[in-house]
């Protein structure tokens, strides 16, 4: 049940608000009632009310030092003003301090049973964004493919890409977001977490990302996309400048680059695309700088790291192949054996006997 405290140095206003309102059938029930803005605060404190009906005149502490002072102390609580003067400033500070409405006596019962239902209504959604959730694997294993896609479109300055990527989890989220309102949070998280990623991959600036996500933003999968095609946008758009306004290549960011994302479907197209040159250009610059072509570099790279991980023997083949960015194990395994002259597991077995022969190694 909604607590409501009524607020007004006349007690026949106050009957008249009480007599109007659907309480019942609007959940809310009268928690007190104040003379003046001094008593009213001091039952704020007392009593938790999630919705205050004030008055603006009256004597001591008007409504407007009322509005002052809860919306410093207790900003959660909804507002209504009910006044008898159709005052530009009392109706300029109502606006100023969020008040939900600012109704004329006398009292319209339609009228303040349509405020006091927009209040239930918003205090209903801000309860909901603040629910704790736990962590739902349906949310995650979707957003697993996008997750793939935004990075590479990201890291190759695909604007489109990257709109595509969104919109497709604003579909999923427009149509699975009336029942599960943690599903929103989580999505809008993992997919924040996943931009600072990127960023910090690119060294940009994380001054766009905010320490907590808003709180309108959470109100359904339409809001929580678009939060997100600001933030994703306006990022790209920093990399692109970054990138763009370069006078000249410079081979170590790219090679840095390589370094970052061997795992990804990293082409020739993609880095050039990436550094605004043309491939034939990076292709003999690279060559040149580092005495091998691009693909031959990201193969070595692949090869090195599963090497190393084959020495772990708790990792199975076949995530060594995933993370050196193979999904065909069979594949890998090949590309393995072409490189080194001998299959994984069997560079496995030599490195284990390494291990027994040189026990302190």
């Amino acid at each position: 049940m909604l607590k409501v405290l009524l607020v007004d140095d006349e007690s026949w206003n106050r009957d008249i608000v009480r007599t109007f309102g659907l309480w019942d059938e609007l959940g809310m029930e009268i928690a007190g009632e104040a003379e003046d803005g001094s008593e009213a605060l001091r039952l704020a404190g007392e009593l938790s009310p999630q919705i205050v009906i004030t008055d603006m005149r009256m004597p001591g502490a008007d409504g407007v030092k009322l509005m002052n002072q809860l919306h410093e102390c207790y900003p959660e609580i909804k507002v209504i003003v009910v006044s008898g003067y159709d005052d530009f400033k009392y109706a300029q500070n109502a606006i100023r301090y969020g008040a939900v409405d600012y109704l004329l006596k006398p009292i319209d019962p339609g009228e303040l049973n349509a405020v006091l239902r927009k209040c239930r209504k918003e205090l209903e959604e801000s309860s909901r964004a603040r629910e704790p959730y736990a962590l739902d694997i349906e949310v995650s294993f979707s957003l697993s493919s996008y997750k793939q896609l935004m990075r590479v479109h990201f890291n190759e300055l695909n604007p489109e890409g990257v709109n595509a990527v969104l919109e497709g989890i604003e579909k999923e989220l427009v149509q699975g977001d009336s029942g599960r309102p943690g599903m929103l949070r989580q999505a809008a998280s993992e997919m924040l977490l996943l931009l600072k990623e990127l960023m910090r991959s690119n060294a940009l600036e994380e001054d766009v990302l905010k320490a907590e996500i808003p709180r309108e933003v959470l109100m359904s999968g339409s809001s929580t996309a678009a939060y997100l095609k600001q933030l994703y946008g306006t990022s790209l758009e920093q990399l692109i400048g970054q990138r763009k306004f370069k006078n000249k290549l410079n081979l170590d960011e790219v090679r840095q680059y390589i370094n970052a994302h061997f795992a990804e479907a990293v082409t020739l197209e993609g880095l050039a695309r990436a550094f605004f040159v043309s491939k034939e250009y990076l292709s003999k610059v690279f060559k040149l700088e580092y005495g091998c072509n691009v693909t031959d570099y990201i193969l070595q790279l692949r090869m090195e790291k599963a090497k190393e991980w084959l020495a772990e023997e708790s990792i199975p083949i076949k995530t060594v192949a995933e993370l050196a960015g193979y999904e065909d194990v069979g594949y890998f395994y090949r590309v393995f054996k072409k490189h080194y002259g001998v299959a994984p597991g069997e560079m496995r077995k030599q490195a284990a006997g390494l291990k027994m022969s040189n026990p302190k190694g």
